[in-house]
């Protein structure tokens, strides 16, 4: 099923509101507790992959929304 064009740009500002929550947290450094310094980079790598997830995601969107701008 194709998306429509607005669905797309929903979709991509979604994309990098997450993408800059994202990056926040991940510029964030780390917490002076150890145990939460431990938890905290268990979490980088679940965070690393949701990134790589949603950029990967914003550059197919990207590639969707000029094929639709070459189509009108």
């Amino acid at each position: 099923m194709e998306r429509s064009k607005q669905q797309l740009l929903v979709r991509k500002n979604e994309l990098l509101k997450r993408l800059a929550a994202i990056r926040g947290d991940l510029g964030s450094g780390l917490a002076s507790d150890s145990e939460e310094q431990a938890v905290q980079l268990q979490n980088l790598q679940v965070l690393q992959e949701i990134e790589r997830l949603a950029n990967d995601e914003l550059v197919a969107i990207e590639e969707e929304l000029s094929q639709l701008d070459g189509v009108t």
